[in-house]
């Protein structure tokens, strides 16, 4: 597929996004960009959210961890689906009852305006870091299979896609999204079940064969249980997986916006139990899909793309979808499905972004009605830009697998989301609330001291995933000390 069509296929895909965009966007309030005027259709959400959890990280990035890892990450996918229950059943019936629009709010209603600020910093931070790494992905596959042959360098391809983005984000916001992410979510998922029908259909394969065969067996273990001691070990990915959702999820305005937007709590429940169980069953196709591409690759002798002169085993999708010959369909297919991940992700958390700047650090429902709209315009520039800069920033410092790097930050950043919540939720206690930032951050620079630790200094254990709960743990014990007598 030419660079020229593969423009004017995202070209064309953008006409669709700028519609949508129009027709949601006509109210143009701050009530409809924050909470979408608190009308959105639950299956509507779940439906989109599928789109918004995957991402451009699941659509490349799973798919080429398979070599690496087998199919060991749906142990942390199963983690994912208990952790969506707690979400479900602890975490929103409080958002719905405080009727929140930012759910740090919660923080500030239950310790005050420290732990308020904290709380909405450390998701701040979280949110910036994971829209980047997902934005980073499809940056570099656009970069590497369209504009490198225009000689288009690598920031004006990032500045690009967050002004798309910021275009049709503009004025619907949140209630744009609901339904740009249905679409987005559609594409995604017909992508990754055309990918695996041609494909197979290359290889003289039905998908039963490709089920059956020995080819498959190399790549699909998932359960890792030889020691404790792995990184990958079962207990610990489940667990890990568990925590990572409620986090990323339950503790994370980008995620709990949409859910927000439903027009009860009954509703948001009902979403939220749905998704996660659909999300089990996507993923698993995704990891699926990856086994399939590299035995693909094997076969016809394909060498792992490389990236600054290492190979990288991300862009082993787009380089067989593209350039191995499968035919113009797949790579339709393809663009649509990296283009549908990318953004499905990148303008929620752009609106969330937004959304958490305004209401929790500049407070503004406080202020003058007629200043409100213009400091939420302001904002939303100023968070576009933002994420250019880090998106350009993870050229020359990523070098792992991409969705392995979003888990780990998630273990720093995280962690005191969950220690504060989790305190507030689960004791009676008041704290010291000024002295809170004081212990998130101390938690923050333990858990990274901690792993650091090289495994031969503590019996071979390999530190894993299980860093965000210690983190949550560590903030949780700092609160104890400095709870009111």
């Amino acid at each position: 597929m030419s660079p020229l069509n593969i423009i004017i296929l995202i070209s064309a895909y953008f006409v669709v996004l700028m519609l949508i965009s129009y027709f949601t966007g006509k109210n143009d309030s701050n009530n409809d960009f924050f909470k979408a005027g608190k009308q959105s259709p639950w299956y509507l959400v779940a439906f989109g959210m599928i789109g918004a959890s995957l991402s451009g990280v699941t659509f490349i990035s799973v798919p080429g961890w398979i070599e690496g890892s087998q199919f060991s990450y749906f142990q942390v996918v199963l983690g994912y689906m208990v952790g969506y229950f707690v979400v479900a059943f602890v975490l929103m019936p409080i958002y719905y009852k405080l009727n929140v629009t930012s759910i740090y709010e919660y923080l500030l209603e239950r310790f005050g305006s420290t732990s308020h600020k904290t709380g909405a910093f450390f998701f701040f931070i979280s949110r910036v870091l994971g829209a980047a790494f997902r934005l980073f992905l499809v940056a570099i596959v656009l970069q590497q299979f369209v504009f490198d042959a225009w000689e288009v360098p690598f920031e004006i391809t990032v500045i690009i896609s967050i002004l798309l983005i910021w275009i049709y984000t503009n004025k619907g916001g949140i209630k744009t999204i609901v339904w740009t992410d249905t679409l987005q979510t559609l594409f995604m998922i017909i992508a990754v079940i055309l990918s695996i029908y041609f494909i197979n259909d290359s290889l003289g394969w039905s998908f039963t064969d490709f089920l059956a065969s020995n080819e498959l067996k190399e790549y699909s273990k998932v359960f890792v249980t030889d020691s404790f001691l792995e990184r990958s070990h079962y207990i610990k990915s489940f667990i890990g997986g568990m925590f990572i959702t409620i986090c990323m999820t339950g503790l994370d305005q980008d995620m709990m916006q949409k859910n927000l937007t439903c027009k009860s709590l009954k509703d948001a429940q009902k979403n939220m139990v749905s998704f996660s169980i659909v999300l089990v069953g996507v993923t698993f196709l995704f990891m699926l899909l990856g086994a399939l591409l590299f035995i693909y690759a094997e076969k016809h002798n394909i060498a792992i793309p490389l990236m600054d002169g290492k190979p990288k085993t991300d862009l082993l999708f787009p380089e067989i979808a593209l350039n191995s010959g499968l035919g113009i369909i797949l790579a339709i297919t393809f663009m649509l499905g990296l283009i549908a991940a990318a953004y499905s992700s990148a303008d929620s958390a752009l609106t969330s972004l937004t959304t958490s700047f305004c209401i929790d650090f500049l407070d503004v429902e406080k202020k003058p009605e007629a200043e409100q709209k213009k400091i939420r315009k302001k904002t939303h520039i100023a968070m576009s830009v933002l994420l250019v800069i880090v998106i350009i920033l993870f050229k020359y410092v990523l070098n792992s697998n991409v969705i392995d790097s979003l888990l780990t930050v998630a273990g720093y950043t995280y962690g005191p989301l969950l220690g504060l919540f989790a305190f507030g939720i689960f004791t009676k206690h008041q704290i010291k609330d000024k002295y809170v930032w004081i212990v998130a951050l101390c938690s923050v620079v333990l858990v990274y001291i901690i792993g650091k630790i090289p495994a031969e200094n503590i019996g071979g254990y390999v530190i894993g995933y299980e860093l965000l709960p210690l983190n949550g743990l560590f903030t949780f014990i700092g609160l104890i000390l400095i709870r009111r007598k």
